[in-house]
């Protein structure tokens, strides 16, 4: 029931944002404020998107959890999107998605309200579940290092 009054009133704030703007602005102001928001809007988008992948990137070679990075990243496709699609009040939302301490925020309120009930990796055999002594299966595989070779002997591989 939320997402459908949320599909039925964005359009509707949008009418009604576009007919006020318009009304004060004229027709051809208001369509050239649309256009320029949505190229101002895909320009911050490559420049931020590329550095949050740039950001993934560097926290997975360093072995450290990406997430926050990735909702990040998350966050700003959806402003990305918004951004692109034509209105006042989309574009206004996109903006505030591209500033990091809305994100920041978002994040923080997400983090108390979302809570992590599995957990699953790629890969062959692994499925584990949250902390708290709850089981976690696993495939593993014992590799033993290589005896030193004695003397002068060339080691083979």
């Amino acid at each position: 029931m939320r997402l459908f009054l949320l599909l039925v009133s964005i359009p509707i704030i949008e009418i009604a944002l576009f007919i006020e703007i318009g009304g004060w602005l004229g027709t051809w102001p208001t369509i050239a404020i649309v256009i320029l928001t949505a190229l101002i809007g895909s320009v911050l988008l490559r420049q931020q998107g590329m550095s949050a992948l740039n950001n993934v990137q560097t926290r997975l070679m360093e072995g450290e959890n990406p997430g926050r990075l990735l909702a990040d990243g998350a966050m700003i496709l959806v402003a990305g999107a918004l951004l692109l699609t034509p209105g006042f009040f989309t574009d206004a939302v996109g903006f505030a998605l591209l500033i990091p301490p809305v994100r920041t925020a978002l994040w923080l309120w997400g983090s108390k309200h979302i809570k992590l009930q599995h957990v699953s990796a790629g890969g062959q055999g692994f499925a584990g579940q949250a902390q708290d002594g709850q089981t976690v299966d696993g495939d593993f595989e014992e590799v033993r290092p290589e005896p030193e070779p004695k003397g002068d002997q060339p080691r083979i591989r």
